[in-house]
């Protein structure tokens, strides 16, 4: 099974729909079909790790993503880029992230993205799986302003995202 996890229901809307998944697990919650499973894990640590042993103790896993949304220090970076931040695909660009526990608000000289939970995602993910076997896919909503984007906003950004890295599933 090809597992994609993101931390928000509206980071996952746009790939449930496209799917047609079905909802089989409301804590985590949990959509699925025949090939692929979405986990709406929850933001941060804990809920990351917690949501992923979850996953990986009750399911067969051969291929693991984590996609969602990240800010960017660089402000040259367009909103809605994608970036794939743990390895080089052809296609996607690379940039490395920070995971950090609260929103960054901080511009930095250097090149990053930040998000709340994709160093969390790769810790438990490779207990299970080798590296080639996970993507953490990250796309830019944000220069690190304090700026709350709206649902909807999140899920276009995913669904404009999708024909770029549904190849690798």
């Amino acid at each position: 099974m090809v597992v994609i996890y993101t931390a928000l229901l509206c980071e996952a809307q746009s790939i449930i729909e496209k799917y047609k998944l079905s909802k089989v697990n409301n804590n985590p919650k949990i959509y699925k079909n025949d090939i692929l499973l979405v986990m709406i894990g929850g933001i941060g640590e804990l809920n990351t790790k917690n949501s992923l042993e979850y996953l990986f103790e009750n399911y067969k896993v051969k291929k693991a993503f984590n996609i969602g949304i990240a800010g960017c220090s660089d402000t040259e970076v367009e909103i809605g880029e994608l970036f794939c931040t743990n390895k080089v695909l052809e296609d996607i660009n690379f940039m490395e992230l920070k995971t950090v526990k609260t929103p960054q608000t901080l511009k930095e000289k250097e090149k990053f993205l930040y998000d709340m939970e994709g160093s969390y995602f790769l810790e438990v993910s490779q207990k299970y799986l080798k590296n080639e076997d996970i993507f953490v896919l990250k796309v830019v909503s944000d220069h690190l302003d304090d700026t709350i984007l709206p649902k909807d906003k999140v899920k276009e950004l995913i669904q404009n995202s999708l024909k770029s890295w549904e190849k690798w599933i």
